[in-house]
């Protein structure tokens, strides 16, 4: 008997039996097969090809248990960072939304019997952040793609520029105020109380002050001769010479700095109070202070190749050759003699290369002088043992 037709009841209805989701219990892993009723499962698992599948399985089971274990993880993690991203989401949410695939990988064939099982497993190995609440297990993913954290430090970084740049401006704008106000001597009003000598005598008030001082004033001019407008006229002049040229040398002593000069001075005192923690700098001689690798690399010196992490680095031994992996608690910087280039490692300075002057070993610092970067050729006086290290 022929296949049904395309449009007949029974092949439609083959169809919508084999879109969706079958049982569990009907579904062999092993050829990736899926059977619609108990009768079509029992005549898969005696056909050669599944026999064929069950020898090669049991030759490496775990292999096969390994290869599925990874395909359910890989899966699983790619659904939730695309499809949910670093939200927090109930486990179970994400499993039906998986198992809604058609062709996934199966729990049964891994090395997880259950969801929960699979979700302590991704908390202990730091690949989501895993809590238990009374509704059940909520996962969160952890993104640790590069590209992600370079972009996440970026915004930090911004962020925390856009703060500096608003407290610059603001304080800024407080020290513009506080010189303007410094000059002038605020006025306080006086207030008086209104008062009457008798209960007849009525109270005015002269709002037109202006034009009252003028009308006096015009006739104070004219009630004073040609002579005396003169000698009025002499003494002011005077007057404004002298007020202009005891002026001049305090205008000269009074002269503001510029608010370039300003900021320029605040950001060279952040430089010279700012130190980290961590020193560890490429190229630089360090020496050994610990006694724990024995006598052979005690107090010997060695070049830093590489710093990971800010506090370790790989140091190559200058007597040996030999590389070392050593925190920064380990190692203590190497002062040179005078003449002899030095890089500096903490504080203001930090990054620079100079040249030794001279040590005062009472204060136990160093005078340098900057040879590169913006402040080349500046010397710098109290610069402590432990900030500076020879280049080698």
């Amino acid at each position: 008997m022929g296949k049904s037709d395309f449009l007949t009841p029974k092949a439609i209805a083959n169809r919508i039996k084999s879109k969706g989701l079958q049982k569990l219990r009907w579904y062999c892993q092993m050829c990736q097969k899926q059977c619609r009723d108990e009768n079509g499962f029992k005549c898969h698992c005696m056909s050669e090809s599944h026999q064929r599948q069950l020898l090669l399985a049991s030759e490496n089971p775990q292999q096969f248990m390994d290869y599925f274990s990874e395909e359910f993880r890989n899966d699983f993690l790619e659904l939730l960072r695309r499809r949910f991203g670093t939200k927090r989401v109930h486990n179970n949410i994400v499993y039906n939304e998986y198992i809604s695939h058609r062709e996934h990988i199966h729990m049964n064939a891994t090395q997880w019997e259950t969801l929960t099982d699979f979700t302590k497993w991704l908390g202990r190995e730091g690949l989501c952040k895993v809590d238990e609440t009374p509704k059940g297990w909520y996962i969160q993913y952890i993104d640790r793609d590069p590209e992600t954290i370079r972009r996440q430090l970026e915004l930090e970084k911004k962020k925390k520029q856009d703060l500096d740049d608003e407290e610059k401006t603001a304080k800024f704008i407080q020290e513009q105020v506080r010189r303007g106000l410094e000059g002038k001597e605020q006025e306080v009003p006086v207030f008086t109380e209104l008062s009457r000598e008798n209960d007849e005598e009525k109270v005015t008030f002269n709002l037109n002050k202006g034009a009252c001082s003028s009308g006096a004033a015009s006739s104070k001019s004219s009630s004073l001769g040609p002579s005396a407008l003169k000698t009025i006229g002499t003494t002011a002049s005077v007057k404004r010479k002298e007020s202009s040229q005891s002026s001049a040398p305090s205008k000269e002593k009074k002269k503001k700095k510029s608010a370039l000069d300003e900021i320029m001075e605040i950001e060279e005192e952040k430089k010279r109070t700012a130190r980290t923690d961590y020193w560890l700098q490429p190229e630089i001689i360090v020496k050994i202070i610990t006694k724990k690798l024995g006598e052979k690399y005690h107090k010997k010196k060695g070049i830093v190749k590489e710093v990971i992490d800010k506090y370790t680095a790989v140091v190559k031994m200058i007597d040996s050759g030999d590389k070392l992996k050593l925190d920064q608690t380990h190692l203590e910087t190497v002062i040179p003699a005078p003449g002899k280039r030095i890089l500096v490692l903490n504080g203001g300075y930090r990054g620079n290369e100079g040249t030794l002057e001279s040590i005062n070993e009472k204060t136990f610092s160093a005078t340098i002088v900057i040879e590169t970067g913006p402040l080349k050729g500046r010397r710098v006086e109290g610069i402590q043992y432990e900030d500076i290290s020879k280049l080698a």
